[in-house]
């Protein structure tokens, strides 16, 4: 399933829903079902009977509404934590002439970045080097602290594409080169297009990843690149901090971003960015 968060004229706030196929019409999961969230962390939190309605109302084809008709939102607007893992691409790595990491590189992005698969991307004054990244994301649907590898996926809700924008002056030059504050300007975190449920993904390890700036491919690589897989990175993670559903991962970039290309290339006001992932959709967002 292809679980969306989104509005309307007339909706007065975010509700959940279906989308039919990628781009396709929505199905309004709140009119399938009064009783539902009409956000989605709330949703995830209603657990297999929250997914139950869902497959229903699926099955049913009714309350569908004309793509022209629907606004998406991130699928996720209100997560307890954005979770974000750095230099976790084998390419990646080796772009930079740098070893593996021996540990998961954790960091993290405040939840204010966070905004819808077409809305823009501000580019902020204090900035003069705006970088893209282009991730997988997933969603964690079910609360799990000190969680083992071989059930980690049990915790996964499903996958989305994730955008980490980073202010590399403030991410590797300023702020005592901390990332965090380099990472999470508002609108550095384009979520979506949709929440696709586990079940729906053929392989997350095996997926094309790509971006575009322009319409220009600057990033070319598969999700099997990833050095700490999923099942890991929940993992690990866990260890540190309980996990609650409507949590956020971003699992690291591959090679191809403009910081370490020779010359160094950064986004500008006006550009287009296209983040993609096969079986997931794709981010268009412009930069203001």
């Amino acid at each position: 399933m292809r679980l969306v968060q989104f509005q309307t004229k007339s909706s007065g706030g975010p509700r959940v829903g279906l989308e039919e196929k990628d781009g396709g019409n929505v199905i309004d999961l709140n009119a399938c079902d009064s009783s539902l969230p009409r956000t989605m962390r709330e949703f995830l939190e209603g657990g297999e009977a929250a997914l139950a309605a869902a497959r229903k109302a699926l099955a049913s084809h009714q309350h569908v509404l004309p793509r022209s008709e629907v606004s998406l939102l991130a699928p996720v607007t209100n997560p307890g934590k954005v979770i974000c893992v750095g230099m976790n691409y084998a390419d990646h790595c080796r772009e930079q002439g740098m070893e593996h990491p021996k540990e998961p590189i954790i960091f993290s992005k405040f939840t204010s970045s966070i905004v819808g698969p077409c809305d823009n991307i501000v580019h902020p004054p204090k900035s003069n080097e705006l970088d893209w990244e282009v991730e997988l994301a997933f969603v964690i649907g079910k609360k799990g602290k000190n969680i083992q590898e071989s059930v980690a996926m049990d915790h996964i809700a499903g996958f989305t594409v994730g955008h980490d924008v980073s202010a590399r002056d403030w991410q590797l030059k300023k702020n005592g080169t901390q990332w965090v504050l380099g990472k999470s300007f508002d609108t550095f975190c384009p979520l979506g297009p949709a929440l696709v449920t586990k079940d729906a993904v053929s392989d997350p390890h095996n997926l094309g990843i790509r971006c575009r700036v322009n319409g220009e491919l600057v990033q070319d690589s598969n999700t099997s690149q990833m050095i700490f897989k999923v099942p890991t990175l929940v993992s690990w993670v866990s260890q540190f901090a309980t996990l609650y559903p409507g949590d956020v991962f971003l699992t690291g970039t591959p090679p191809g971003v403009g910081v370490f290309r020779k010359p160094p290339m950064f986004l500008k006001r006006g550009d287009e960015v296209q983040c993609e992932i096969d079986e997931l959709g794709t981010l268009r967002n412009k930069v203001v």
